[in-house]
């Protein structure tokens, strides 16, 4: 093989390496978020828990219409203080909508995380939601603001 096909073959075996690590960095952190079984599963309500980054940098709430699973609070304090820290606020309001929606599955999500008052980027904050397709309960989203 030419020195050109090692480089490929070594290229390859680094991004399947590095895409490996990927993956089990995220079913580690899925493996803590602690759930309990909804005993109200038919009835759309919202939840709303909140908690800080693994570095007290940002505040993480995360609101929701449960379907089968609830998130059990004390585990979500434990699941972010383990969360890696990340550049941007951006990137960990991302990590937390996959890593709920993989292992909660709930009709609706919603994450905000805005940063502490003290810290460099007082003042920003992230928006980011998702909802199940067809889903929609527009009376229980208007409530939102409030909650």
């Amino acid at each position: 093989m030419t020195e050109t096909g090692k480089d490929v073959s070594q290229t390859a075996a680094d991004a399947l390496a590095q895409d490996a690590a990927i993956v089990k960095a995220r079913l580690e952190r899925q493996a803590r978020i602690e759930t309990t079984r909804n005993p109200l599963p038919r009835v759309d309500y919202l939840c709303k828990v909140v908690g800080k980054s693994s570095d007290d940098a940002a505040t993480v709430c995360l609101r929701y219409v449960p379907d089968k699973l609830l998130i059990q609070e004390d585990a979500f304090g434990i699941y972010l203080a383990a969360l890696p820290e990340t550049e941007t606020l951006e990137s960990l309001a991302a990590m937390v909508l996959d890593d709920l929606n993989n292992e909660l599955v709930p009709r609706f999500l919603q994450i905000c995380v805005t940063a502490s008052r003290d810290g460099l980027d007082a003042g920003h904050a992230v928006l980011i939601e998702d909802r199940r397709p067809r889903w929609d309960n527009p009376a229980l989203l208007s409530r939102l603001p409030g909650f």
